[in-house]
């Protein structure tokens, strides 16, 4: 049985898959379902582009007239008929360069599409890196709290013995049990923090909710960011959503000019064919050219939808710098602030709650400590560790989130 077990363990080590940062990354941008819905978008937009190009069809009629339907008669002599067929075939004649004014508008169309194609990547590569930070994190929670078990475990088992040896009062071996269960307890929220941040990120990446057999390879970011002024100026130049609401304008220029020409009047040009038979036959041609009289609508209210339209675009750009430069601002703060906690605890605090659990185990163990003494070591440990783990997190959601904001690695 003991055979068995570790062979067990051993295939489920062997089975269990480690996942990176990079890896789910590429997933989810090949398999996010929400990204595949939005990259539907894009090929939209080269229909409408195809579309646009197309010329008008021209129109074929067929007729016969002057026919016989009542019975009267058609002769020279009552002065009816002689009855025909025709064959007519209309060509519109567009103007006002209204198909390149199509073409271009759908083409513009077209470059927002993949440009607010970009800002959904750059949104879901986020959400992917914090989902990844999250679950790094709850990783490094539940390393910590199994190691709080098992360093109260031993002292269960320190202390069975010292009972049994009549060292030590029934009580302190009640109280050190009692603390285990609750650290115990402590694991298994760990365990379940684990496996709902396993569980969106497999769900941003494409797949189905099972983390079992999953692990979060390597550790959390420790790096710097650039200055300020840099990840500014990057996000200006770079920003999916930036560009898009830049190219939308673009495009309202676009379809101002095809307001502008759809204004103008088109003109029909028709070649009709006559045959008459009967008493009297012969072959005749007509030529027609008709188009509408402008005298009310000349595309007046789409023109000046389109100007209207044009000022508010012009509205939303400098609406959304500001934003951006607030989004900036406010992810540079986090940052620092972030940056100066994980020092601070890593620095000062961290050591100092080491060596304190250190010392007053090994006097508990010795007997020159009580059991209240070492318990709040532990915990005191247990609260400083979880801090610095939680602030260390945060500096790297931090500094993705400052990726995010000047969109670092999603350019057109």
């Amino acid at each position: 049985m003991r055979t068995c077990s570790v062979l067990l363990l051993f295939a489920m080590g062997l089975c269990a898959e480690s996942l990176t940062l990079d890896q789910a990354l590429k997933e989810a941008i090949e398999k996010n379902l929400n990204l595949l819905a939005e990259r539907h978008n894009v090929s939209i937009a080269d229909a409408r582009v195809l579309q646009a190009g197309l010329r008008p069809n021209p129109v074929l009629a067929y007729g016969q007239d002057y026919q016989n339907v009542f019975g009267t008669g058609i002769t020279a002599q009552n002065g009816a008929g002689p009855p025909e067929w025709n064959l007519r075939a209309d060509f519109p004649i567009e103007r006002g360069k209204k198909r390149s004014a199509r073409l271009d508008l759908a083409k513009a169309q077209k470059s927002v599409a993949e440009l607010q194609l970009l800002n959904t990547l750059r949104q879901l590569i986020l959400d992917v890196d914090s989902a990844f930070v999250d679950a790094q994190a709850a990783r490094d929670s539940l390393v910590l709290a199994r190691e709080n078990l098992k360093t109260l475990q031993d002292v269960v088992e320190v202390n069975s013995s010292r009972v049994n040896a009549g060292d030590l009062a029934a009580v302190e071996l009640r109280r050190s049990r009692l603390a285990a269960m609750q650290f115990e307890n402590s694991v298994r929220q760990a365990e379940l923090k684990l496996r709902s941040a396993l569980t969106r990120l497999l769900l941003l990446m494409g797949r189905a909710p099972a983390p079992d057999g999953l692990e979060i390879a390597g550790g959390l970011r420790d790096d710097r960011a650039p200055a300020a002024p840099q990840i500014r100026e990057d996000a200006f130049l770079r920003r999916p959503d930036l560009l898009a609401v830049t190219s939308d304008r673009s495009r309202s220029q676009a379809d101002l000019r095809l307001q502008i020409a759809q204004g103008k009047v088109d003109l029909d040009f028709g070649v009709m064919y006559h045959r008459q038979y009967g008493y009297a036959n012969g072959n005749a041609m007509g030529f027609f050219l008709s188009a509408p009289l402008p005298v009310w609508n000349r595309n007046q209210g789409e023109i000046e939808r389109a100007k209207r339209e044009e000022m508010q675009l012009q509205a939303r750009i400098r609406a959304l710098r500001a934003q951006i430069e607030s989004e900036v601002q406010t992810a540079y703060d986090q940052y620092l602030s972030a940056q100066k906690l994980v020092e601070r605890i890593g620095t000062d605090m961290l050591a100092q709650a080491r060596d304190v659990r250190g010392i007053t185990e090994y006097s508990y163990r010795r007997g020159e400590a009580s059991f209240l003494e070492f318990l709040d070591a532990q915990r005191a440990y247990n609260d400083t560790v979880q801090s610095y783990n939680d602030a260390r997190a945060d500096y790297a959601r931090s500094l993705f989130l400052l990726e995010s904001v000047s969109a670092k690695g999603v350019q057109p």
